[in-house]
C-alpha cells in the first residue's frame, strides 16, 4: 500500500436497542467483547494504525481491557466520542490533523461490525484510491416501499437501484476532512438542515464529488439488537 493508512473504529455508542446494562460493543461474543473482533480484523490488516474512538470516561477502561489486555499494537490512540456519531468521526479527524498525518487515507467504521474482511477493506482501499471516497454495501433483498406520513405507499423504487450501505467508508483524508469542517460550520451556525447517518452523507452534501460504491459482503452486519447476537455466534460458529 501506498499512502498511509488509518482505520476510525467507532465504539461510542450506547447501544439501546440491545435492552443491556453492557454497552453492545463490551458484550461477549464466545467469551470474547465485540469489539475484540473488530479490532482483530484491522489489526491483522494492510491498515497501518487504528485509531479507537470510545465514551467520554471509557477510554482507560478500553486501553486496558481491550487494547493492551489483546495486545491490539496499531492503536495509535484512543479518544473520547461525541455526542452524535459524526461528532465522534470528527473527532477523530481531528486527531489525526494533530498527529500531522494529513497525508493518509481514512477507513470509519462501526465498532459493532466484527465481521469485516480482509478482502472487503482491500476493494475498499483499491477504489478510494482511484476515486477518492469510497463506501462498502450490498443490494438489498426485499421489495422497498416509500411510505407517507399516513401509512401509504406513494411508490416502488426500482430495486437494482438500492443497496444496504455497511462500513467501512473509506475516503482520502484532505477531501472528508474539508467536508466535515463544512457540516460543523453549518452545525455551529445552525444552518444544518440534514439529519447525517453516514460519513458519505458528509461527503455527498458538503465534499463537491462523487461517492463510489463496492459490493461488500452479508455477513457484516451491525450488531444493533439481541436477534443480531443469534445471528453473530452464528456466524462465528461457520
Amino acid at each position: 500500500m501506498n499512502k498511509h493508512t488509518i482505520a476510525v473504529v467507532l465504539a461510542a455508542g450506547q447501544g439501546k436497542r440491545m435492552n443491556s446494562s453492557v454497552r453492545k460493543q463490551y458484550l461477549l461474543l464466545q467469551d470474547k467483547p465485540i469489539l475484540y473482533y473488530t479490532l482483530k480484523t484491522f489489526e491483522e490488516s494492510f491498515i497501518d494504525e487504528i485509531i479507537l474512538v470510545v465514551g467520554e470516561g471509557e477510554e482507560e477502561y478500553c486501553l486496558t481491557n481491550i487494547v493492551e489486555y489483546y495486545k491490539f499494537s496499531k492503536v495509535s490512540a484512543v479518544i473520547k466520542g461525541g455526542k452524535e456519531r459524526y461528532h465522534s468521526v470528527y473527532q477523530a479527524l481531528c486527531q489525526i490533523e494533530q498527529q500531522n498525518k494529513e497525508e493518509c487515507y481514512v477507513f470509519i467504521h462501526d465498532g459493532a461490525r466484527p465481521f469485516v474482511t480482509a478482502e472487503v477493506l482491500k476493494s475498499a482501499y483499491e477504489k478510494a484510491v482511484e476515486c477518492k471516497a469510497c463506501i462498502v454495501g450490498v443490494p438489498v433483498k426485499d421489495t422497498i416501499k416509500v411510505v407517507d406520513v399516513n401509512g401509504v405507499v406513494t411508490h416502488t423504487p426500482e430495486r437494482s437501484t438500492l443497496w444496504s450501505i455497511q462500513t467501512p467508508q473509506v475516503f482520502e483524508f484532505d477531501k472528508i476532512k474539508t467536508a466535515y469542517d463544512k457540516l460543523m460550520e453549518k452545525e455551529k451556525s445552525r444552518t444544518l438542515d440534514i439529519t447525517v447517518t453516514d460519513d458519505a452523507m458528509v461527503m455527498e452534501s458538503f465534499g463537491e464529488m462523487p461517492v463510489y460504491l463496492v459490493e461488500g459482503n452479508y455477513e457484516n452486519i451491525k450488531i444493533t439488537t439481541p436477534d443480531d447476537m443469534f445471528a453473530a455466534e452464528s456466524i462465528l460458529n461457520k
